[in-house]
């Protein structure tokens, strides 16, 4: 099967991506008046040969969410992110929320901008939709998995791993504050197919969240103090900022230290540290009673 619309789409909208509009560097003797093709694949996660074989009209039906991540890798509006879907052959609607979803080109624009501050877009069900390499570095990058499974918020509450990423102490009130978060969400989409089948399974696989939901707390986490452990770093002090998108769908997080901090210098390094498994985050978090690594 060959493509040959969508490989001149992607041509024309890679064209007219500039490596600074996407946080990278320009740099010279660039031969391209855009981005290079294995920019684009690097930015959707893809293999660059895979990406040049699309852009050459050759290869498999490309799937909705390789699709929704060049959408968001190229930057494209949503007319243009239809069109793709169209040129594709990918009759069904993109979804509106989910890992899939297309990020809102407002936040998008913003995310760009915080090239060197540890930022991400998620849902509103804590569904990662794109991240900076910082936000990668702090915090880590999603599993790739579909389902209620990718929602943080329910890995939370069904997989012990992903409670690593927060020292022991602070569990019960991160725990508190997801529950009382999507109990507000739930109620704004009208349980939906999906936030309904999410709580339900929730309820089937955790006491403690069975336990927290007939609290009935409610209240969004617009802006929250982390206490983030890192691998390399010991515990990192934060404070992590939202902003919603119009309708609440999704929200632009970023994570900031005070400057000249002891977080604002473990912030610093991880440019240094990069995305490296230095160690085993959960191990790090057994250990992690509030004193960072960093100094001993």
């Amino acid at each position: 099967m060959t493509f040959p619309e969508l490989a001149a789409f992607l041509k024309s909208r890679r064209d007219r991506v500039k490596p600074g509009d996407v946080g990278l560097p320009v740099g010279p003797r660039r031969r391209v008046p855009g981005l290079r093709r294995e920019e684009v694949a690097q930015l959707a996660g893809l293999s660059a040969d895979y990406y040049t074989e699309l852009e050459q009209g050759r290869g498999a039906q490309p799937s909705e969410q390789t699709l929704a991540a060049l959408a968001r890798a190229l930057r494209l509006a949503g007319d243009e992110r239809d069109h793709l879907y169209h040129l594709a052959d990918r009759r069904v609607p993109p979804a509106a929320h989910g890992p899939a979803a297309h990020v809102q080109p407002a936040l998008l624009r913003l995310l760009d901008q915080l090239t060197g501050t540890p930022a991400q877009v998620i849902t509103d069900l804590h569904e990662t939709l794109v991240q900076n390499e910082a936000a990668a570095a702090l915090i880590g990058r999603p599993p790739a998995v579909r389902g209620p499974a990718a929602s943080f918020v329910y890995r939370w509450f069904t997989d012990p791993s992903a409670r690593s990423l927060y020292p022991a102490p602070d569990h019960p009130r991160q725990s508190r504050a997801f529950v009382a978060d999507l109990q507000v969400v739930a109620a704004r989409r009208g349980r939906d197919a999906e936030v309904t089948r999410m709580i339900r399974e929730l309820h089937r696989r955790s006491t403690e969240f069975t336990a927290l939901w007939d609290t009935h707390e409610v209240g969004l986490r617009r802006n929250d103090h982390k206490r983030i452990v890192h691998p390399g770093l010991g515990v990192i002090e934060v404070e992590c900022l939202s902003l919603f998108s119009e309708d609440g769908r999704q929200r632009l997080l970023w994570f900031t230290a005070p400057p000249g901090s002891r977080a604002a210098e473990q912030l610093r390094l991880l440019s240094v540290i990069g995305t490296q498994d230095m160690t085993d985050r959960e191990h790090t978090a057994q250990d992690a009673t509030g004193s960072s690594w960093l100094g001993g």
